[in-house]
């Protein structure tokens, strides 16, 4: 059974705030077991129904959760980055996962928490979707209190200005992003323009064909955040 509606896209979206108390849960069980917050950053797909999630951990060193994840079969976890108070953790996940249960059936999931043991997911869903029937299915696989739904008048948008950042890094050069944001400032990018090609090659000490490799290098890979899923 599908679980959209007939009514098309238009429509406010509904913010579904879900609470897990479920240790089997490993964002949950980590952090009642290290007695720490983790943080869900960023989920990506990776083929036959797994997803890499990573998550930040703060209060707790990442060493005193990675154990954790070997008593659960269906997840692996490594470490990606140490902090003072914490780290970045990478979980591959198989299966039973909360988040990704919630974005199979529509639900973009926002945020999700688990602090001391209290787990917490915030998803937003369609207006194409029966927030009812989302709602039933997914406590039916995966429990959790519902603790609100809210309608709000459009979704948040799809990247934070840290995670602009971040992907910004990993596509442009650090010279492709100093040439960019010159070129910006300079406004070659307004109508009419205000700096010529030439004029702003001069100014960078570059060739004129040189800024166009560049620009058009960068803005490329730009719109590769928009147009490449």
């Amino acid at each position: 059974m599908s679980l959209r509606t007939s009514t098309g896209d238009s429509g406010p979206v509904v913010e579904l705030e879900f609470g897990f108390d479920d240790p089997e849960y490993p964002f949950v069980g980590a952090s009642a077991a290290a007695g720490c917050r983790v943080e869900l950053e960023e989920m990506v797909p990776r083929g036959d129904g797994a997803y890499a999630e990573f998550y930040s951990v703060r209060g707790a060193a990442p060493s005193a959760i990675e154990p954790l994840a070997r008593e659960h079969p269906a997840v692996s976890a490594t470490v990606i980055e140490r902090y003072d108070d914490g780290g970045l953790m990478e979980f591959v996940v198989g299966g039973n996962c909360p988040a990704v249960g919630l974005a199979e059936l529509g639900a973009l999931p926002r945020s999700v928490v688990g602090d001391d043991g209290e787990g917490q997911i915030v998803a937003e869903l369609p207006a194409a979707y029966d927030a009812e029937e989302v709602v039933s299915t997914f406590q039916s696989e995966y429990g959790g209190e519902l603790l609100a739904k809210r309608e709000r008048e459009s979704f948040t948008p799809l990247f934070s200005q840290r995670e602009l950042d971040q992907a910004l890094d990993r596509r442009l050069t650090d010279r492709q992003r100093e040439i960019l944001e010159a070129a910006f400032e300079a406004g070659y990018y307004a109508w009419p323009r205000e700096t010529s090609g030439a004029a702003l090659a001069e100014e960078l000490g570059i060739s004129q064909p040189t800024l166009s490799e560049h620009l058009t290098t960068a803005e490329r890979k730009l719109l590769s955040l928009v147009f490449d899923g």
